[in-house]
């Protein structure tokens, strides 16, 4: 049976999503807990699987992937052949591609992808995805600007359950 999160977890969640480098020690300074008792609830948050990995988030500007987009896939059904989640796979194994969804409406797949520039995104869309048997149709959308951009979790909004 799985343990119930209770306030120190979710603060310590919180903490190691905003800066995974933190120490141990300081960890525990900010959460008041001994060092080992921080220790042993961040393995059982990993078991448990609420920490799924630690990374580190790299400035794609300063490395050159000045290109961030949007594309919108629909997915040729041709009487069963094909699989959606397989296209997904599929899709999610070219190294431009950040994140791959099945989703709903009038699109089934949208997936963002971070490139050097548009002569790169155009090949990516053209030779690659396109040439994927069961994708029928792309549209592509590039990003001009980007108000905010992460992958931080409002966690301090389970605080509201204790």
């Amino acid at each position: 049976m799985t343990q119930a999160l209770d306030q120190k977890d979710i603060q310590l969640l919180n903490l190691l999503q905003d800066n995974c480098k933190l120490s141990l020690r300081e960890l525990a300074q900010q959460v008041k807990l001994p060092i080992t008792t921080t220790h042993t609830r961040i393995k059982r948050l990993e078991r448990m699987g609420y920490i799924k990995e630690y990374k580190a988030v790299l400035n794609a500007k300063k490395l050159g992937f000045d290109v961030t987009a949007f594309i919108l896939v629909s997915f040729s059904y041709d009487k069963g052949k094909l699989s959606q989640r397989n296209i997904a796979r599929k899709i999610a194994s070219f190294p431009e591609v950040q994140e791959v969804h099945i989703i709903t409406g009038d699109w089934d797949i949208i997936l963002k992808v971070k490139v050097r520039d548009v002569d790169e995104l155009a090949k990516f869309v053209v030779d690659k995805l396109r040439n994927i048997e069961g994708v029928d149709k792309t549209l592509t959308c590039v990003v001009l600007d980007t108000a905010k951009e992460s992958i931080n979790l409002p966690v301090h909004k389970l605080f509201q359950m204790f």
